[in-house]
C-alpha cells in the first residue's frame, strides 16, 4: 500500500510563488502602461495624479531583472513589452484614418521610447545607480525634444501632455512648458521608487516619503496659487468658430460615396455662421480645409468660390475670415521651386500645402499661411524618399506637402486681435506655439479635421492638448473643428465654450487678447536642449567607462 503524504502549506506554496516570481517583471510591465493610459487624457481629471507613480513598476521591473542577472537584451524585450502596450492603449484610433500607419506608429514609437531606457540601463550598469537614475530623465527628455523637431517627429505621448485633463496641476507650465511636466513626473516617480526600494536599514517611512512628497506636493500648490490669482487679460473681441461637420469618410471628398458639393459645403458653411454673427462679431474662424477643392494661389480670386465668399463678407462690414484649404503655388522653373515641389507636365513645378488663408473682409489681399509641422507619412515624407515619390505622377497628390519655415500671424483690422494659425496636428507643439506669440500673436486660432479619428480619444485628447498650449502662452484659445470639437478656452486653460461631437454647430464668444509674454514664451523651451546636452556628456561618460572596465579586465 503506497503512503500518500500531505504537503505541508509551505510546499504548497513554493511552487506558485515561484511561478508569480517568474511571471513578475511581465505583470510589472503591464501594471506601468495600465497606469500609464489610466492616467492619461481623457480620462478623469483627478486620475492624472496616477502619473506620479506609473513608472515605478516600470523601475521595479528593470530592478528585478538585473537582480537577476539578465542581459540588456532581456531588460529591452520587458521595456518595449511595457512601452509597447502603453502606445497601443492610448493612441490605438490613430489605426481609425489608416490601419498600416495606426500600426506602424505604435510599433515604431514604442521601438524609439526604448532608447532612452535602454541608456539609462547601461549607465546604471556601467556607472552606478546613483548616476544611472539621475540619468533617466535626461535620456527621456533629450528624446522628446529631439522627437519634437526631426522628420518622424509624434510628440504627443510627451509625459507633460499626461496633466492635460488636469491642467489645474500644472499652471507653472507658463514657466516651463510641458516638457516640465515630463521633469516632475519622473522627478516623484524616481523618488517614489526609492522609498519603497531602494530604503536604507536607518530610514524610518516618514524619512524616506518626505522626498517624494514634497516633490508631488510642492508644483501642485505652486500651481494653485498662480492658478487662483491669474486674471484674463488683454483687451475684447467677439469671435465666432465654425463646425460643419462634413464627415472626411463619406462625405467631404469628391471621391467619396457620399460627396456633398463644395458648393453645397461652402453654404453650409455660409449659413451656420450668419446664425451665430451679431455687429459686435470681429473674426469668424472655419475649419481645416473647410473649402477643400484645390485653389492657385496665384488666380486665388478668380476662383468662382472665393467669390461668393468675398460677397458674404461685403454683406457684414468689418467682418474678417479665417479658413482652411487646400493650396497649390506654382514655380516658373525647377531653380525657384522648393525642396518639396512636385512636377506634372501641365502644371509644371508646384507645391501642394494645407494652407491657412486670412480674408481682411471683401476686398484686400489675403494672407496665406502653410501649415509648417507637417503628419509623418501622410503629410510629410521622409527625405530619402521624397524626391522619388515626388516625381510620380500617380494621378493626384502625393509626397510631402509644401510648408514654410517661419510662422505667419494674421494681423486684423480690430485693434490688438492677431491671430496665431495653427493647423491641426501643430497645435501639440508647445515651443512651436509659443513662436507665434513671440511673433505678436495675442490670440490662438486652431482649425482642424478630427474626424479621421471617429469618437476615439483622439480627437478628445487633441483638444485638451489645446488647454497646454493656453497656459504655457496665457492666450485664449478660439478652435474650429470640422468634425471633432469646437471650442473657446481661456488663458487659464478652462473651457468656455465647447460644440458637441459631431453635430452641425457653431460658437461665438468673447476673447481677451492678451499682449504680455509669459517666461516661457520669451525664453523659449530650455529643458530639452539643456536635457540633450547633459544626454551627450552622460553617454560619453558612460562609454569611457565601458573602456575602462575593458581594459581592465
Amino acid at each position: 500500500m503506497t503512503n500518500n503524504p500531505t504537503l505541508t502549506s509551505a510546499e504548497t506554496a513554493a511552487p506558485t510563488a515561484g511561478r508569480l516570481a517568474y511571471w513578475l517583471p511581465s505583470l510589472l510591465a503591464l501594471l506601468s502602461a495600465a497606469l500609464l493610459w489610466l492616467g492619461w487624457p481623457v480620462h478623469p481629471g483627478p486620475l492624472a495624479l496616477v502619473l506620479l507613480v506609473t513608472w515605478v513598476p516600470f523601475l521595479r521591473m528593470e530592478q528585478l531583472l538585473v537582480q537577476r542577472g539578465a542581459s540588456g537584451w532581456k531588460v529591452f524585450r520587458y521595456a518595449y513589452l511595457s512601452l509597447l502596450l502603453w502606445n497601443a492603449f492610448t493612441t490605438y484610433w490613430v489605426s481609425y484614418s489608416t490601419l498600416g500607419g495606426g500600426i506602424t506608429a505604435v510599433v515604431l514609437n514604442a521601438l524609439l521610447m526604448s532608447a532612452p531606457v535602454m541608456a539609462f540601463y547601461h549607465t546604471k550598469r556601467l556607472a552606478g545607480s546613483v548616476l544611472g537614475y539621475l540619468s533617466l530623465p535626461v535620456y527621456w527628455i533629450a528624446f522628446e525634444q529631439l522627437h519634437l523637431h526631426w522628420d518622424l517627429t509624434w510628440p504627443w505621448l510627451t509625459l507633460g501632455n499626461g496633466f492635460a485633463q488636469a491642467n489645474y496641476l500644472v499652471q507653472w507650465y507658463e514657466y516651463t512648458g510641458f516638457l516640465g511636466g515630463s521633469v516632475w513626473m519622473w522627478a516623484v516617480n524616481i523618488l517614489a521608487f526609492g522609498a519603497l526600494y531602494r530604503r536604507s536599514a536607518t530610514d524610518g517611512p516618514a524619512r524616506r516619503w518626505l522626498a517624494p512628497l514634497v516633490a508631488a506636493l510642492l508644483p501642485i500648490g505652486l500651481s494653485y496659487f498662480i492658478g487662483s490669482n491669474y486674471q484674463e487679460k488683454g483687451a475684447a473681441a467677439e469671435v465666432v468658430v465654425i463646425q460643419p461637420n462634413v464627415d472626411p469618410y463619406l462625405e467631404k471628398f469628391s471621391s467619396t460615396p457620399n460627396f456633398i458639393p463644395y458648393d453645397e459645403q461652402l453654404s453650409r458653411l455660409i449659413r451656420l455662421t450668419e446664425q451665430q454673427l451679431t455687429p459686435q462679431t470681429k473674426l469668424v474662424l472655419w475649419p481645416e480645409t473647410a473649402l477643400e477643392e484645390p485653389y492657385f494661389e496665384q488666380s486665388f480670386d478668380a476662383n468662382p468660390k472665393i467669390q461668393r465668399v468675398r460677397n458674404f463678407l461685403g454683406q457684414h462690414p468689418g467682418l474678417e475670415l479665417i479658413t482652411g484649404i487646400t493650396s497649390i503655388t506654382q514655380y516658373p522653373s525647377k531653380e525657384t521651386a522648393t525642396p518639396t515641389a512636385r512636377f506634372r507636365d501641365d502644371l509644371g513645378y508646384y507645391d501642394v500645402s494645407n494652407t491657412a488663408v486670412h480674408f481682411p473682409g471683401a476686398t484686400g489681399a489675403v494672407t496665406f499661411y502653410h501649415k509648417s509641422r507637417l503628419v509623418p507619412g501622410v503629410e510629410k515624407v521622409p527625405v530619402a524618399l521624397a524626391s522619388l515619390i515626388n516625381n510620380i505622377d500617380l494621378g493626384g497628390f502625393v509626397g510631402s506637402y509644401g510648408s514654410q519655415d517661419e510662422r505667419t500671424v494674421f494681423q486684423t483690422a480690430t485693434p490688438g486681435l492677431r491671430l496665431a494659425p495653427s493647423i491641426c496636428y501643430e497645435s501639440v507643439y508647445g515651443d512651436f506655439m509659443a513662436e507665434y506669440v513671440k511673433r505678436g500673436a495675442t490670440l490662438i486660432g486652431i482649425i482642424t479635421n478630427d474626424g479621421w479619428w471617429s469618437d476615439s480619444p483622439g480627437h478628445q485628447q487633441h483638444v485638451q492638448y489645446a488647454t497646454l498650449r493656453a497656459i504655457e502662452t496665457r492666450r485664449d484659445v478660439a478652435r474650429s473643428a470640422n468634425t471633432g470639437i469646437s471650442a473657446f478656452i481661456n488663458q487659464k486653460g478652462e473651457f468656455l465654450a465647447r460644440t458637441a461631437w459631431w453635430t452641425q454647430d457653431a460658437r461665438r464668444y468673447t476673447v481677451h487678447l492678451n499682449t504680455e509674454q509669459t517666461f516661457y514664451v520669451r525664453h523659449g523651451e530650455l529643458i530639452g536642449p539643456a536635457c540633450q546636452v547633459l544626454a551627450a556628456l552622460l553617454l560619453g561618460f558612460t562609454v569611457v567607462q565601458g573602456v575602462r572596465r575593458r581594459s581592465v579586465a
